[in-house]
């Protein structure tokens, strides 16, 4: 049958299979394959570090892949056109009637399949990632979708050199020369030559730069198109090269012509399409879990609330750190998804400063933004270099500014191998555009954001029955709340009811739905009467306290309950931590917590509430207690009677406490004044810790007796106080814990559950320890190195999981309820003075100028909650200080459990659903080092077998094709 009937296809795949058994007819191959799986192995497991690095991924398997495959393909291609030379079968090849395309696409398929089987032999490492943690998927097909075509560019450049060349060796060095060039050019080491617009082109050139884009998760088809012009430049160049050898030489004949432009017409136009390419940023999918990098519906939300444009700046220096330089342009593309997002609403643009004083000046001196000195050290000299990481978010003439600080995040393994990436862009992004959104709202009408009709209840009894200054603050309540009703454009309503009319009815039914009961005017007076004011919508009900009885104080506490409604406003949470003792002359004694503030003040207004005085401040609209110590019956009573309004009380509290140096490491017994209350509300801490075998490591102060010396030194080791909470302990249908990869529990003591008492409330467990965990009351958690190691911690034989932190949400009953209020305290002391005569014969106007608001609110509405995590050192500086460490990065899961609790609780779930949307968040399991070991060995073992799989197939083919040609020659 004549060569020119058979199909395309058929052709192809016969060349492609001729190209496959060759290959595997010398043990070369196989050496190949198993010098290829050694080396990427060993990258990975000790190159990268895979254990020590403790993060859930397998980029380290593709990260030297773009150096492994220079080579490898390299080999691949080395002998396919110049041995058909060595042999004298190129001039075969040359007088066929079938097109060359085909043979050079039959070779270049039959090198991509040997790729395939060289990539499959990595596969078990992502299986094995998969077995031993949360691993996602995503990224992990993407890496291999890029290996595949960085593999196919290289293979395309190999087989247009062997068919320039006669040797394999030079085929081979030549090949490898040209592709790495093709990597070199968009590495750091020739872009931080240039500036960054340059750099930036060199990185789109340079094969790595697209590859490492597309490992991360995302499949940009720019990218894809990158890779295939490549293929399809080189594999025309080879054909046409192939087809000159039958052009005789010195003769010009006119398809000569024809052959050499359609060539370049294909090269150009393939490389030219690139650039038009490079205009399109929008046509991209994210295949990462959560769609780590893409615009979110969040982000989308508050974009679509501007009324004005918004502009963003990129402030970046063309010459800044070259750990720096990658990150710009990662950035320069996420703020232009911003401006595609934004419809028109959003203006970006991008400035170098030091080329541009005015601008430089402009941000000097209106935004504050300067530059930051970076020492930068080459092969000749070491410099300081002052450059630009900034990013301006400005609305009308509300500005924020984002520093290279608040924007990446570094993981360092040592001191020379430092790995630095954007923390979570859109999150910071977003973050920064919902201030400047929302501070220029605030500064408008109040009611511009309230999306619900509102009504103000007034529940104050007559004249006549109220002392002399309520009735003054009742006219000033009046006369407030007119004028805001004429502002609120008819969004509220105003009601002022007497709840003893009608024969006290509506005294009943505030009675039995908020436990509003009579006051008196102090202890002395059988005076009683209703004061009572309240702001609900049809979702919610918030009481206006009366904590001074001002209009000044009456109008900010009304405001801070409208914002309570209104979309548009920084929401406040008041946090009580422990105040240090400034008696011991040596500072200190208080666990600090400044981490937990400073993460909560990019989001929220944080205010430190001292409770003493019996009263929580108006504005807040979440109560946060960490770790808090000894609280009297006065700050019981604020805490109390804050939830009873309605509120959410978040507290971080257990019978035990930890004080931590530099030499030593104990557990005292601890009380927060909490423990009454909360058996009160159903939930009781156990005088007891958890003990957990999945468990974090920890820098650990350790004793070693050395001949009769007693040593302590710091040790990395597996401490099972630090209880690692992830996957079945984490509550996955709560957004509070649902998107955390993992929490460590520190001192943790196990929460017991009342069911009787949390009758018709709901009970959402967040943290569980797991199965094998236990108990014990010991106060001895110093772990201790003795000659034969270190002394384990023994368990008890009562093995179970344990809650460590639950929500309780409903209708409460006040610890106080049917009690004096403590704030009476107060009262009494004014009626009762010193004893003397002259000052008891007090007249009823003085007693009604001392006037205090002592009432019991006796019940709280649905939407009262407890968020109780039962831990004092869960948030502590020190504790997150030394997990970080510990996992050589920053430690932030506890303090964005923290900040989704309150998210949670004010319903406000927009940053919520992008915050955990980090790096670094997904981290390995604890592990002894006989199990890392057993899973190195494994992959190993398992590479082995696979290349003698790939042999017995090999050998099986070639017997399946011998025997099929006995048949014929029977025949």
């Amino acid at each position: 049958m004549p060569q020119h009937n058979v199909a395309p296809a058929n052709t192809i795949k016969r060349i492609a299979e001729k190209e496959i058994s060759l290959f595997f007819a010398s043990p070369i191959a196989y050496l190949f394959l198993a010098t290829f799986a050694a080396i990427t192995l060993f990258v990975f497991f000790w190159g990268e570090s895979f254990f020590a690095r403790n993060i859930a991924d397998v980029r380290p398997l593709f990260e030297w892949m773009p150096v492994l495959l220079i080579f490898l393909c390299a080999t691949f291609t080395m002998r396919l056109w110049s041995e058909e030379r060595r042999n004298g079968t190129l001039e075969f090849v040359l007088t066929q009637s079938v097109p060359l395309w085909h043979f050079v696409v039959g070779k270049f398929v039959g090198c991509l399949f040997l790729l395939s089987i060289a990539l499959s032999i990595t596969l078990p490492v992502p299986i094995t990632v998969s077995a031993i943690a949360d691993l996602d998927w995503g990224p992990v097909w993407s890496g291999y979708i890029a290996t595949l075509l960085l593999g196919s560019a290289y293979l395309s450049i190999g087989l247009f050199v062997s068919a320039r060349c006669d040797n394999q060796i030079v085929s081979l060095i030549s090949a490898s020369a040209i592709c790495g060039l093709f990597y070199l050019v968009g590495t750091a080491t020739i872009t931080n030559l240039f500036g960054n617009h340059i750099g930036e082109w060199l990185r789109l050139i340079g094969t790595g730069s697209r590859f490492e884009s597309i490992t991360r998760g995302v499949i940009d088809f720019r990218d894809l198109y990158y890779y295939l012009s490549i293929i399809a430049v080189f594999l025309a160049l080879n054909t046409w090269s192939l087809e000159k050898l039958r052009w005789v030489d010195g003769e010009q004949r006119k398809h000569h012509g024809v052959w050499s432009a359609i060539t370049a017409l294909v090269a150009v136009n393939a490389l030219a399409a690139n650039l038009w390419l490079g205009q399109l940023n929008s046509v991209r999918i994210d295949v990462t879990r959560g769609n780590q990098y893409s615009i979110s519906e969040a982000t989308q939300g508050y974009l679509q609330q501007l009324q004005e444009p918004l502009l963003v700046r990129g402030y970046f220096s063309s010459k800044t750190h070259p750990l720096l330089a990658p990150l710009v342009p990662q950035m320069r593309d996420l703020i232009k998804e911003y401006e595609i997002a934004g419809e028109g609403k959003v203006r970006v643009e991008f400035i170098d400063p030091l080329t541009n004083p005015e601008l430089e000046q402009e941000a000097n001196q209106q935004f504050g933004i300067q530059p930051v000195p970076f020492q930068i050290a080459d092969r000749y000299q070491s410099s300081i270099v002052s450059s630009y990481f900034n990013v301006l978010v400005q609305y009308g003439d509300e500005h924020q500014v984002l520093g290279f600080r608040d924007l990446i995040e570094i993981q360092a393994r040592s001191e020379s191998d430092i790995d630095v990436q954007l923390r979570n862009p859109e999150h910071d992004l977003t973050r920064a555009i919902k201030k400047v959104l929302h501070s220029y709202q605030a500064s408008g009408n109040l009611f511009d954001t309230v999306q619900h009709q509102l009504t103000f209840t007034a529940y104050v009894s007559a004249d006549e029955q109220l002392p002399v200054s309520l009735q003054e603050f009742k006219s000033a309540v009046q006369e407030v709340t007119e004028q805001i009703q004429g502002q609120s454009g008819n969004r509220l309503t105003v009601k002022f009811i007497e709840p003893e009319a009608n024969g006290g009815k509506v005294a009943t039914e505030i009675a039995e739905n908020y436990g509003f009961k009579p006051m008196a005017a102090n202890l002395f007076s059988d005076q009683q009467f209703f004061f009572y004011l309240t702001l609900n919508d049809d979702e919610q009900i918030v009481q206006i306290p009366l904590d001074d009885l001002s209009q000044s104080a009456f109008e900010r506490n009304l405001d801070a309950g409208i914002k309570r409604f209104a979309s548009g406003f920084t929401k406040t949470v008041a946090l009580v931590t422990p105040q240090p003792d400034y008696s011991n002359p040596y500072g200190g004694g208080a666990t600090s917590f400044n981490q937990l503030e400073q993460f909560l003040s990019a989001d929220l207004n944080v205010i430190d509430e001292d409770l003493s005085d019996g009263h929580i401040s108006g504005e807040a609209d979440i109560l946060v207690l960490a770790a808090p110590t000894e609280l009297d019956e006065k700050s019981l009573f604020a805490v109390d009677q804050f939830l009873m309004k309605g509120g959410t009380v978040i507290a971080a509290t257990s019978p035990f406490a930890a004080n931590l140096s530099a030499r030593s490491l104990s557990v005292t017994e601890h009380q927060s004044g909490l423990e009454d209350w909360l058996r009160h509300h159903g939930l009781d801490i156990a005088e007891q810790m958890v003990l957990d075998p999945q468990n974090s490591a920890f820098p650990v102060p350790v004793t070693r007796n050395v001949g009769g010396f007693s040593l302590q030194e710091t040790r990395l080791l597996d401490y099972p106080y630090f209880a690692d909470i992830r996957e079945q302990g984490l509550n996955s249908d709560n957004l509070i814990s649902a998107e955390l990869p993992q929490v460590t529990m520190p001192w943790a003591s196990p929460i017991r559950v009342d069911e009787a008492s949390n009758s018709g409330r709901m009970i959402i467990p967040l943290l569980q320890t797991s199965s094998d965990s236990w108990l014990s009351d010991s106060l001895g958690v110093m772990p201790k190195v003795t000659s034969q190691g270190v002394n384990a911690f023994s368990p008890t034989e009562e093995r179970a999981s344990h809650l460590v932190a639950v929500i309780n949400q409903g209708q409460f009953d006040s610890y106080f309820a049917g009690k004096e209020s403590p704030l009476a305290e107060t009262d009494t002391e004014l009626s009762a003075g010193n004893g003397t005569d002259d000052e008891n014969s007090r007249t009823a106007d003085d007693i009604d100028d001392s006037f205090v608001m002592t009432n019991v609110l006796e019940q709280s509405p649905q939407s009262a909650r407890i968020i109780l995590f039962s831990s004092n050192d869960l948030f502590a500086d020190q504790v997150i200080r030394m997990l970080g460490s510990a996992q050589q990065t920053d430690y932030l899961h506890s303090i964005q459990m923290m900040a989704n609790a309150i998210e949670w609780s004010l319903e406000d779930e927009a940053l919520l659903s992008i915050r955990s949307r980090g790096h670094f968040n997904r981290t390995l399991p604890p592990m002894e080092q006989s199990s890392q070991m057993f899973w190195e060995y494994l992959n190993y073992a398992l590479a082995a077998i696979a290349i003698v799989l790939v042999a017995l197939w090999e050998r099986r083919k070639k017997a399946i094709k011998h025997k099929k040609y006995l048949e014929l020659l029977a025949v």
